[in-house]
Parts: C-alpha cells; sequence; structure tokens
C-alpha cells in the first residue's frame, strides 16, 4: 500500500469505512446537504465535530475530509503521483471544451507544462515587469481618484476584478486591456462565469445541462468560444512578434512570450493547446485569486484601525515622495507590514479554503487507509484557526508575521498550497498586492469600506474561490 507519511501515522491504521460522518440518505447520501456557497464552513464544522478525519458520500462518489494540517501538506508532497485533481473535475473541464493547462494536467504532461511554467514566473522576469505592474495601477488611481471627487462609493470586488484583469493582460501576454478606462473587453465579461460554473457542476447531483441546455448553459458555451478565441488571437500576435524581433525568445517581455520560448524548445512536448492551457489558466487564476485576496485585506484592515494605520504610515515612509511610475521592487520588498497583513489576510480568508484532490492509487492519509479513487478533500484554513497552533487565531494580528515563530505559521497556512504543485505565481500575486496597496495607501484616505453581512462583517460565498458579498469603499483624496 502507498503510504502519506505523517506523524500520525504511527497510530494504529483505521479502514476508511470506519470513519464517523454525517448521516446520509439511501442512495444519494450527503449530496443534497451540501450548499455550494457555504461547503467549506460546512466542513469546518463537521470536522469540529466529527475530528480531523472523516467521510462523506456524495451519490456514488466516496471522499475523506482531512483537516490536520501536517497530513495536508503531506497529501500536497505527494502530488502528483499520489494524488491528482478528482476526475470529475477534469472530465466537466474537458467537457467545457476548456483547454488542458498546468492546473488540470496530470503525469507527463504537467512535468512538461511545469517546466516552461515556472521559466516564465522566475521572479527575474517578474521584476523586469514592473513598469506595466505600474501603469495599470495608474490606471486604477485615476479612476478612484476620479470616485473620490464625485463622493462615489466603489464595488470593491469589482474594481479589484478590473485591476487585476488589466495587469494579467498586460504583464502576461503584452497588449492593454483596458478595462480600468472603460472598455469592454471579451476577457472580463466572460471570464467570470468559468470557474464558477465548474464549481457548480462538480457538486450538482443531477448533470442538467448534459440532459437539457438552459438559456445560461448556451451563454457560457458562447463565452468560452469567445475566450478561447482572444487567447489564440494573444497568442497568434506573440508568435509575430517574435517572428519579427527574435530576441524576445532570449529577453521575454511578458509571461506569453516566455512560456512560448520555453515551449518551442527542443524536446519540450508543448504545442500551441498547451500554452493556450496556460494562457487561460493565469487569467482565470490571476484575475479571481490576487483581487479576491485584496478586497478581504482591505475589509480586514478597514475592520482594524490600529493595523490600518501602523500600514499607512509603512507605506508613506517607504515611499516619501517616490512617484508611482518610480516605484522600485526594492521599495515594494522593503513592505515588510503590508506583507505581513497579506499572510494574515490568507490565513483568515484563504481564497481557496478547499481543495479536492483524487487518490490515485490505494494509500494511507495520516492514519487511515484509503481506498484508490476516493475524494480527499482538504480543509486548508481549519487548523489556522486552532488556539493551539495560533494566539486568538480568529483575530487579525499581521504582527505575528514579523515574529520569530513566522515560519511555523507559514507550515500551518498554506495559502499558496504546498509541494511540486504549490502555485507558480505566488511571487507575482504578492508583487500585485503590494503595488495596489501601495497606490491606494499614498494617495487617498479611506473613509469606509461596508459589508452587507451583519454587523460589518462581510459572506463568505464560495464560488470555487471564496469572495466578500457586497463590499463597498469609499476614498478621499490626500493624507489623513
Amino acid at each position: 500500500m502507498h503510504a502519506t507519511a505523517t506523524p500520525s501515522s504511527a497510530t494504529a491504521p483505521r479502514a476508511y469505512e470506519d470513519l464517523p460522518g454525517p448521516r446520509g440518505l439511501p442512495l444519494v447520501g450527503n449530496a443534497l446537504q451540501i450548499e455550494p456557497g457555504r461547503f467549506h464552513q460546512q466542513l469546518e464544522a463537521w470536522a469540529g465535530e466529527y475530528g480531523p478525519y472523516f467521510r462523506l458520500q456524495l451519490k456514488e462518489r466516496r471522499a475523506i475530509v482531512v483537516s490536520e494540517h501536517e497530513t495536508i501538506a503531506a497529501v500536497l508532497r505527494d502530488r502528483p503521483a499520489g494524488f491528482t485533481r478528482s476526475r470529475k473535475q477534469a472530465a466537466i473541464w474537458a467537457e467545457m471544451g476548456l483547454p488542458e493547462g498546468l492546473f488540470m494536467a496530470e503525469g507527463p504532461a504537467w512535468e512538461r507544462q511545469r517546466r516552461m511554467v515556472m521559466s516564465a514566473f522566475d521572479p527575474a522576469h517578474i521584476r523586469r515587469y514592473l513598469p506595466a505592474m505600474r501603469e495599470v495601477a495608474g490606471r486604477l488611481a485615476l479612476r478612484w481618484q476620479a470616485a473620490a471627487r464625485e463622493g462615489r462609493a466603489l464595488d470593491l470586488q469589482a474594481e479589484l476584478m478590473r485591476y487585476t484583469v488589466d495587469t494579467i493582460a498586460g504583464l502576461a501576454f503584452g497588449e492593454e486591456v483596458d478595462t480600468l478606462g472603460g472598455g469592454d473587453d471579451v476577457i472580463q465579461r466572460h471570464l467570470n462565469a468559468i470557474f464558477p460554473t465548474l464549481y457548480r457542476r462538480v457538486l450538482a447531483p443531477v448533470a442538467m445541462w448534459r440532459l437539457h441546455k438552459s438559456r445560461a448553459d448556451r451563454e457560457l458555451d458562447a463565452a468560452i468560444a469567445e475566450v478561447k478565441a482572444a487567447v489564440a488571437g494573444f497568442i497568434a500576435r506573440s508568435r509575430q512578434r517574435m517572428a519579427a524581433e527574435p530576441q524576445r525568445r532570449e529577453q521575454p517581455s511578458n509571461l506569453l512570450e516566455a512560456m512560448i520560448a520555453a515551449g518551442d524548445q527542443a524536446g519540450s512536448g508543448i504545442d500551441d493547446e498547451q500554452v493556450a492551457g496556460n494562457v487561460l489558466t493565469m487569467l482565470l487564476a490571476g484575475e479571481d485569486t490576487t483581487a479576491n485576496t485584496l478586497a478581504w485585506m482591505l475589509h480586514l484592515l478597514w475592520r482594524h484601525p490600529p493595523a490600518l494605520q501602523r500600514a499607512v504610515d509603512e507605506v508613506r515612509q517607504v515611499l516619501g515622495d517616490t512617484l508611482l511610475e518610480a516605484i522600485t521592487p526594492e521599495q515594494l520588498g522593503a513592505l515588510d507590514y503590508l506583507e505581513a497583513c497579506t499572510h494574515e489576510t490568507m490565513r483568515l480568508k484563504p481564497v481557496a479554503p478547499m481543495l479536492p484532490l483524487q487518490a490515485a492509487m490505494d494509500t494511507r492519509i495520516g492514519p487511515v487507509d484509503v481506498p484508490a479513487g476516493v475524494v480527499v478533500l482538504l480543509l486548508m484554513r481549519h487548523d489556522g484557526l486552532d488556539e493551539a497552533r495560533f494566539s486568538e487565531p480568529r483575530r487579525f494580528m499581521p504582527e505575528r508575521w514579523l515574529q520569530a515563530q513566522a515560519q511555523g505559521a507559514k507550515r500551518v497556512a498554506m495559502p499558496f498550497g504546498a509541494g511540486p504543485r504549490i502555485c507558480p505565481g505566488r511571487y507575482l500575486a504578492l508583487l500585485e498586492i503590494k503595488l495596489a496597496l501601495a497606490m491606494l495607501l499614498s494617495r487617498f484616505e479611506i473613509t469606509a469600506v461596508d459589508a452587507a453581512g451583519e454587523a460589518g462583517e462581510a459572506a463568505e460565498l464560495l464560488a470555487f474561490t471564496m469572495q466578500p458579498v457586497g463590499l463597498m469603499m469609499r476614498l478621499r483624496e490626500g493624507m489623513a
């Protein structure tokens, strides 16, 4: 039997069938109990009741839910050999007509694509893209300046989605997609439907879209076709520029050129279909995850005024009179407290609080013998809220990431995953977050970040990623 090594593996093994779990119904099991928008919260509550290992039955699919961070880390290190994306998720991705990129690839295809993508996301490359990122941040500043002068509230998540789409399109593909300036771009209009639809279909008890395509299903098919056409256009135009300027192969000016150059090397095994899959992955993941992390961070900072003031003071001390277009990587790197705020946000409000995988073979997860094919649901936030591991775990305390035990905290909170399939865009995401906050805190005073939830707390909505509901921000120009 394949074994996932963890500290708890030394205890007596348990059979999967002997695990506790919520009572289900005949035939459907627990499938009808699932509330997709708060599935992560249901699982976290059940973990509190049944312990760090419990089972679910989702119609014909058996699942084990794991909340112990040491075991989660071991499972993530055992990818892709021991654990893969769930077969249902992969099947629905393919059924939707989406090209396979690093996100969905497995086996040799994943190994080939990983080399290409990691080369594109090399930190040295990312630093060279900073001028393009500053330009997008400048457009965001102008947009927010207009809102401040008009006294207009900003739909925070929508604003940040525009910022991340424009950033990704500019630095990843070398093309300007000016949604911040009011452009109605095909990418912005259609991206937001893809991941939520994938998530809903994976959890759906009945595949109604296969029996009868609704108007929404037909609109999604058309949206995916338009996005794929846009991606093909990105690749074709990049190839034309690289043919006209061969030096771009040695010094790529964006992530797409870096991927094409790496893929074109002899023996890479990469074709334009796989490049397209990774372009789409960058658009989807780069837009959603970074925008939601920024939105959660601003919500938490507003609710904790001393932390907000300390972040403001740090930004203004480090940047001084530096203009936005002249901000350097070194200055962004010196924003230690802002980075601590980012890590604390991702601990409390990870955009991926639940990670679904599938056992590729008979294996042992912690102390549990798990048959091949069982779905493995990893609760990424659970131990990050454990009093045994964090002092006042539900309190927003960025200072904890500046202390000596911060490395231990990072082993518990794994917002970018762990192991061979750790998120390749983590360096880019942190840079993008710091740049947006540096612009905001140096130029504006935040006068309100209002939430639609009870007592000003934003509700969590899981729609593949976890997003805050109904955040509205108001700004005033200048310093407080």
